[in-house]
């Protein structure tokens, strides 16, 4: 697996990221309210109250899912961006990157794009804002390198298409199950030719 910044991940999951990869499955299968502690516990191995060490309660592991993958995708998309300039690379090689990584987080994260879907309002107003102070960050991002690639296109029309290519990319969940899917890199390429050519059509 990659992080969001698209470097292999080698070393193995600590307790703390066993114990949210498990909240993140649970909460998407039965929703937030359905999933109780003692059941998150029982995922990992350690008792309900053991959880109480890592996390103050379902609430913390919620916050800490949703405010952390926004966080990692903004971190993620900024180092794609700053290592295809330092490259050399023009707007559509960066734009290139920021697609695969993307793509990345839509077949490795399908739980978290759920639980973002179903349960972002059962955070707390602080913490609400800053998923939604990261993800505007994240589109504009997108939007300043699509707009180097398509100059034509207006501000307006160029953050609709980054959005719009997002609502198709994070559609992952309701693919089916992933056996049930053609091979990753498959759905990664079809998603990608359908990504471009989303954006593409900025120029038409």
């Amino acid at each position: 697996m990659k992080d969001a910044a698209g470097s292999p991940r080698t070393a193995p999951p600590t307790r703390r990221e066993q114990i949210l990869q498990e909240a993140a499955r649970l909460f998407a299968e039965r929703g937030f309210h359905g999933v109780g502690v003692d059941e998150i516990g029982a995922a990992v191995g350690i008792s309900g109250p053991g959880l109480y060490r890592h996390f103050a309660g379902k609430d913390a592991m919620l916050a800490e899912l949703l405010v952390g993958i926004s966080g990692r995708l903004f971190a993620g998309g900024r180092k794609r961006v700053a290592a295809a300039c330092e490259a050399g690379a023009g707007p559509a090689a960066v734009l290139d990157s920021l697609i695969d990584g993307h793509i990345d987080f839509a077949l490795d994260d399908r739980a978290l794009i759920t639980l973002h879907d179903r349960e972002l309002g059962q955070l707390r107003d602080s913490d609400r804002k800053l998923v939604r102070s990261l993800q505007r960050q994240y589109v504009e991002l997108w939007v300043d390198v699509v707009r180097k690639l398509h100059p034509g296109a207006a501000e307006a029309e160029a953050r609709t298409a980054v959005h719009a290519v997002f609502g198709l990319l994070n559609s992952t969940p309701h693919l089916g199950r992933p056996g049930a899917l053609p091979s990753r890199a498959a759905t990664a390429a079809l998603l990608r030719r359908l990504a471009l050519g989303a954006l593409g059509a900025l120029s038409d």
